[in-house]
């Protein structure tokens, strides 16, 4: 029912929306689009869209029946702007896109180059830019859109949904805007990342209605590690712990779980309450070096060990330990930005551009070459705050 409902006042903000637009169109002209998906046919070449739209009749309805309560519809055309024209000859309504929650982009197409797609995105009055762009991991975006969901009406609301709670609590996550995305292709010193999207299971069964009447349904949605890009061109992806690294750089984590292993087995959980990461660029001799200063304050969540917490010593050893663990996860990720995919998709040199202006003139015309020998140090301090309502380990108390 609650999923009705929101759904239903999605509906109602479009009507009050079109109702103050110069070119309002009656709700029952329209058809409201949710997701949209673009790859490439590889029997002809074109773009390839699909696109998701709910059905407001069956989102109202107070009895239920066999219709689904969203459709996708697809078709092919050279341009995106034909391809929605050419829609036309499909659906019986004018789409409306200001309600789409999300744009995905099939892997192989990511790879092309995904500049001459977004201008039909940004240039189109309809869209908004609230929406997140995604990237299908491994497969198609069609696949993705075609996936149904047992907790949400439309799967592109299921996903924008889990992005944002996702981002909010568990740190290899980030939505990324439209006009986040534009910002950075067009700065100098830094690189996009996309939030990479797959399907587990079997994606043949996953649009059945059969596959939502199991208890595990054959095939799922999920939100994976960060599409890296260079330029407009998808060049590979980060791990999960890669993607970690990378939101801990950039100073992106809200919240997020810390773990680290006892000494003799088990593992230490960190409620991590507080993060702030700062970058200090420096230009010496015209070679270009930076620090990564962190700071990071937690709670003790979970301990599967045999500890002493009431020790100032035990909780000094926790937070050093913690501390070489999320530098590791940082010092990961770099890796793989400098080696395998040869990218700056942090914005060091959007930094060096930004603190040493001068120095950037000369630096800029060769920053990926020069990001891949960059001198990088960390400055880290973490602090655990609160240890929970028992002194000591459960594993201490029960021996």
């Amino acid at each position: 029912m609650i999923k009705k409902i929101l759904l239903l006042v999605m509906i109602g903000n479009c009507i009050v929306m079109l109702s103050g637009c110069w070119s309002s169109k009656e709700i029952t002209e329209l058809m409201i689009v949710t997701g949209m998906g673009i790859d490439r046919d590889s029997d002809t070449g074109e773009y390839k869209v699909t696109v998701q739209i709910i059905n407001p009749g069956e989102i109202a309805s107070q009895t239920k029946t066999e219709r689904l309560e969203v459709t996708t519809y697809q078709t092919t055309g050279e341009s995106i702007y034909e391809v929605m024209r050419r829609f036309s000859t499909k659906v019986p309504r004018r789409m409306y896109l200001a309600h789409i929650q999300l744009v995905i982009f099939g892997e192989e197409l990511a790879k092309e180059g995904i500049g001459k797609t977004l201008d039909f995105i940004s240039r189109n009055h309809e869209f908004r830019t609230d929406f997140f762009i995604l990237v299908s991991k491994n497969g198609k975006a069609e696949e993705v859109l075609n996936v149904l969901t047992p907790t949400e009406a439309s799967p592109s609301v299921s996903l924008y949904s889990s992005i944002n709670v996702s981002e909010k609590i568990w740190a290899p996550t980030k939505g990324v805007h439209l006009d986040e995305l534009l910002n950075t292709l067009v700065s100098e010193g830094k690189h996009p990342v996309l939030t990479g999207v797959e399907v587990r299971g079997d994606k043949e069964r996953g649009d059945t209605v059969s596959s939502l009447e199991q208890i595990k349904p054959a095939a799922v949605t999920k939100i994976t590690g960060f599409a890296a890009f260079r330029n407009d061109k998808l060049v590979g992806w980060l791990t999960e712990n890669e993607s970690k690294g990378y939101n801990y750089i950039i100073n992106n984590i809200k919240s997020t779980v810390g773990s680290i292993p006892c000494e003799d087995s088990g593992i230490i959980a960190l409620d991590v309450k507080k993060i702030k990461t700062d970058l200090k660029t420096n230009v010496k001799s015209g070679k270009p070096s930076i620090t990564i200063k962190t700071n990071i304050e937690a709670d003790l969540g979970e301990i599967q060990c045999d500890m002493d917490l009431s020790k100032t010593s035990v909780i000094k050893q926790i937070e050093e330990d913690a501390a070489k663990q999320v530098q590791s996860l940082m010092e990961h990720s770099i890796t793989k930005a400098k080696e395998d995919l040869k990218s700056d998709i942090f914005g060091f040199g959007e930094t060096i551009h930004r603190q040493h202006p001068k120095a950037w003139k000369k630096l800029k015309g060769n920053w990926d070459e020069t990001f891949q020998d960059l001198e990088i140090s960390f400055d880290m301090n973490y602090e655990i705050r609160r240890i929970g309502t028992i002194s000591n380990s459960f594993q201490k108390v029960i021996k």
